[in-house]
């Protein structure tokens, strides 16, 4: 319901799952997206940020945004990418934000997503190296 734009009834579906279930992975996903999809409204522009970006390349908060994004326009790799960068250049800003974040999209895009298992790889090389 909620991928075919019907948030509400979304949520009211989510409300009304059995208690056992309410933390399956595919339940867990909906909440997910759901959540994802409250925090890009009121972002802005990508254009803005990016030239943000570009001319502070560590204005972190500028690419957390743009990440958010890009993963509410489909652009899975370049989500994971622009918040990999924030976990490369500063691993402690924003409390560990970028990493929590990309945990975040991990559950919305499921465990054996393509976009999620290059972007573990990527983080797991990052945190271990």
């Amino acid at each position: 319901l909620f991928d075919a734009g019907h948030a509400e009834q979304a949520a009211e579906v989510l409300a009304r799952a059995p208690e056992g279930k309410k933390e399956s992975p595919p339940i867990a996903a909906v909440r997910a997206k759901m959540d994802l999809a409250g925090q890009v409204s009121g972002l802005g522009d990508a254009r803005e940020l990016e030239q943000r970006i570009a001319a502070d390349p560590k204005d972190h908060q500028a690419r957390f945004d743009l990440a958010l994004i890009q993963n509410a326009g489909g652009d899975r790799a370049a989500a994971a990418d622009s918040l990999l960068a924030i976990v490369k250049a500063d691993r402690s800003w924003n409390d560990d934000g970028a990493k929590a974040q990309l945990l975040k999209f991990f559950e919305a895009w499921g465990p054996t997503d393509e976009a999620t298992l290059a972007a573990r790889r990527k983080l797991s090389s990052l945190l271990f190296s």
